[in-house]
């Protein structure tokens, strides 16, 4: 098994710089011992202006079966095959990737202390590998052995050379292996990030592993993956491959690529992006806190905000004829678990960014046991509220429930139009505090909002005022209306707009939605 790394430079920036980045002198072979053989690492050429280091890796297949007898093969062809004449001390697959782990560590790092910033500054690189394999049961579905290279490494920089190996030269009718001889270059790379790529993507173009692939192979996977992985084209199809299609893992590893994503996209850290579980929970906590202290410890207690909430919003859902429900921002799932004791809703779809919350979200709901039936009714994705979202589209209402003051008032319009005018349901609704009632919360201190997570917090006249602009902006009528305890002078404590598509409300709708409203909106709380 043989790589080569190529560099070229100048009496300035001599190519031997490759050597300071390998911690690996020019001048010498050295010998490493790997779990299944014995790497080399050697010089063909050192020069100011050509260097190239390779890389041999000597595979003892009778040490390879001994070591991984017992412990599967995550689905190699090779090995169940035979054990003993098989293409691994040959083919580039996961054992050359794990002799790069093993004899560049540092390098892969990106760190070098002989020469400060040298690791950091890109410089011509040229990798070779004359036996690549591109193997799995779904390779050819998924391409060409030549075409599956160029489709993982060009849209990292690479320009791709990949050639296929024919079975049998003497017999051209035979047709191609699945190998190719892959030939890497880029004018401008950093050394380190070329190690990373290849430690990722060899396993995912063979489509096996040598070893069994164990939980933390998700957490290599996303170190050797930050910074390229969660951007790439193909990350669904390698992060698969390269888990050795390992469905749990491929789905736990999705999400924290799809968060590491949004996050970048947000600027902000992955961590601060996954805080809603332990904030909702707060929220909620806070609010029933303040609750008991304005009511009293011994009286019994009347349903809380957060319940007199998911009844109003199920009580606007009902009177649009919503069956398919959008619930944006669901947090741990109070209110798809509402949505799905009603046989009337007949698809619920919950959308977060945070992991952490879908995955507390379906343990609540015990998404693991539910009836097949009944688990049908409902989905849990992924995603950023500020981006605009196919699988948003085609639902009969969109739940915004305690969700907007959570986002910096920059990005609001980038939701509105992402909900509003990208997806587009028929009816939408939204609920928020109401920040005119916090005076009424004796364990709030004047001036606080009510959670720490809030960016703002809008009075009656504000939401007001909001919720019409985008109305008239997006085509929307809108009715707002109080949820909670109702105040003569500050109103109740949470505020609920619901929003039509045009004017999609029948007479008989409009006549109920105004007598409602006479007997339960405050004074500025008409239909609009």
């Amino acid at each position: 098994m043989f790589m080569s790394i190529s560099t070229t430079g100048t009496a300035e920036s001599p190519a031997t710089d490759l050597g300071f980045l390998l911690h690996k002198h020019p001048a010498k072979v050295q010998r490493f011992a790997t779990a299944h053989g014995e790497a080399h690492v050697f010089y063909p050429e050192a020069g100011d202006e050509s260097c190239t280091a390779a890389l041999l890796l000597d595979v003892d297949p009778i040490a390879l079966v001994r070591k991984g007898r017992g412990k599967g093969r995550a689905g190699s062809p090779d090995f169940a095959l035979a054990q003993y004449v098989n293409d691994r001390p040959y083919a580039a697959s996961s054992l050359l990737a794990v002799a790069l782990r093993t004899v560049f560590r540092t390098a892969m790092q990106g760190v070098c202390e002989a020469r400060p910033g040298l690791a950091d500054r890109p410089r011509p690189l040229r990798i070779v590998l004359p036996a690549v394999p591109v193997g799995g049961a779904d390779s050819t579905r998924e391409g060409s052995a030549a075409a599956m290279a160029v489709r993982l490494f060009e849209p990292l920089g690479w320009q791709v050379e990949a050639s296929a190996i024919p079975l049998d030269a003497a017999f051209p009718e035979w047709g191609d292996s699945r190998y190719v001889r892959l030939e890497l270059s880029a004018e401008r790379a950093r050394l380190a990030d070329a190690l990373q790529q290849l430690y990722v993507l060899l396993p995912a173009m063979d489509g096996a592993k040598h070893y069994w692939v164990a939980p933390d192979e998700v957490d290599k996977l996303l170190a050797a993956g930050e910074g390229w992985l969660a951007g790439h084209p193909e990350r669904d199809l390698i992060t698969r491959r390269y888990l050795s299609r390992r469905w749990s893992l491929t789905r736990r590893a999705m999400e924290r690529l799809e968060l590491a994503r949004l996050a970048e996209a947000d600027d902000r850290e992955a961590e601060e992006v996954d805080n809603a579980v332990e904030d909702a929970s707060e929220e909620a906590e806070q609010e029933q806190e303040q609750e008991q202290n304005e009511q009293g410890q011994n009286e019994r207690r009347p349903p809380s905000l957060a319940e007199q909430r998911r009844t109003a919003i199920l009580a606007a859902l009902r009177e649009v004829g919503a069956a398919r429900v959008a619930d944006l921002g669901c947090g741990q799932g109070e209110l798809i678990g509402a949505l799905l004791k009603d046989a009337g809703f007949t698809e619920v779809l919950g959308v977060d960014v945070s992991v952490r919350a879908l995955s507390t979200a379906a343990r609540r709901l015990r998404l693991d046991r539910m009836p097949e039936r009944q688990a049908k009714r409902v989905r849990l994705v992924q995603g950023a509220l500020t981006y605009t979202d196919e699988r948003l589209k085609g639902f009969d209402a969109a739940v915004l429930c305690e969700v907007i003051e959570h986002l910096d008032l920059p990005r609001l319009p980038a939701l509105e139009y992402a909900v509003f005018g990208a997806a587009r349901p028929p009816a939408v609704v939204v609920t928020t505090p109401n920040a005119g009632y916090n005076v009424r919360w004796e364990s709030l201190p004047a001036g606080r909002l009510r959670h720490a997570d809030h960016r703002f917090e809008w009075d009656r006249a504000e939401f007001r005022a909001w919720a019409e602009r985008v109305a008239a902006a997006y085509g929307y009528t809108v009715d707002i209306r109080p949820v909670g305890p109702q105040d003569d002078e500050v109103g109740a404590p949470t505020q609920l707009a619901l929003f039509r598509l045009g004017d999609r409300a029948s007479e008989g709708e409009k006549t109920a939605t105004a007598a409602t409203t006479d007997s339960t909106t405050p004074e500025g709380g008409e239909t609009r």
